[in-house]
């Protein structure tokens, strides 16, 4: 997917996306599951597990531009296997880590975390409801709303909100933005949704009762 790669914000917008991300990683604290990650050793394996897939997958992009650089997302599979405020504070790690071994460039850190992680997050978090409200009880739906579609979605939401940052401060006029990066975005789709959609498939096979948004027993006892 694509993200800022290099000092491109204002000071003061650094200091909007850092004000908004702070609030929702403050509350994202509050509300996970700490008791429970205590006491489920399987748990932090799977979150210490995640955070180092994250970095790894992250870690292997490549550069647009001087501003915006292309690379694997993975957050769909992630917040449908541990949930939204696991995923975010897993995902916010991963990211402090790469910010850190790779320079110490805290000025965009804010807003890749809104753009790549908090927008991904939430499209998820949508998909699954309305899948789990509004569509029949069935494995290769789930899977394919919301693994496959899902993470094509979030390929979307995230390179317009690239897109628009990039627009709205002044970094690159809108024609630059439809003849670079528009082009990036949808051929990212199906990669994206392949990638998440083969993660989970497999978990979903091998180890369902990790995925906390599947309800094995709905989707495949029952059926």
């Amino acid at each position: 997917m694509i993200s800022l790669h290099s000092q491109v914000l204002s000071e003061l917008n650094s200091l909007f996306f850092y004000g908004a991300y702070g609030l929702i990683f403050c509350y994202t604290c509050y509300r996970s599951p700490w008791h429970k990650l205590i006491a489920n050793l399987g748990l932090q394996h799977l979150c210490f597990g995640a955070t180092v897939l994250l970095m790894i997958i992250w870690s292997i992009k490549a550069d647009i531009n001087e501003a915006v650089s292309i690379h694997f997302l993975g957050m769909t599979a992630l917040t449908l296997v541990l949930g939204w405020d696991l995923a975010i504070v897993c995902a916010s790690v991963a990211l402090a880590a790469l910010t850190f071994f790779h320079g110490g460039n805290w000025s965009n850190f804010a807003a890749n975390g809104v753009i790549t992680i908090l927008i991904p997050v939430i499209v998820a978090q949508a998909v699954s409801f309305w899948v789990n409200r509004q569509l029949p009880k069935n494995f290769f739906i789930y899977l394919f709303c919301c693994g496959f579609f899902c993470a094509g979605l979030t390929a979307v939401m995230v390179g317009l909100g690239v897109s628009f940052t990039l627009w709205a401060n002044d970094i690159y006029p809108w024609l630059k933005i439809e003849q670079d990066i528009m082009t990036i975005i949808v051929l990212t789709i199906f990669p994206e949704g392949l990638l998440n959609g083969i993660l989970l498939t497999a978990i979903m096979v091998f180890y369902p009762d990790w995925i906390r948004s599947f309800d094995a027993k709905k989707y495949i006892d029952d059926q």
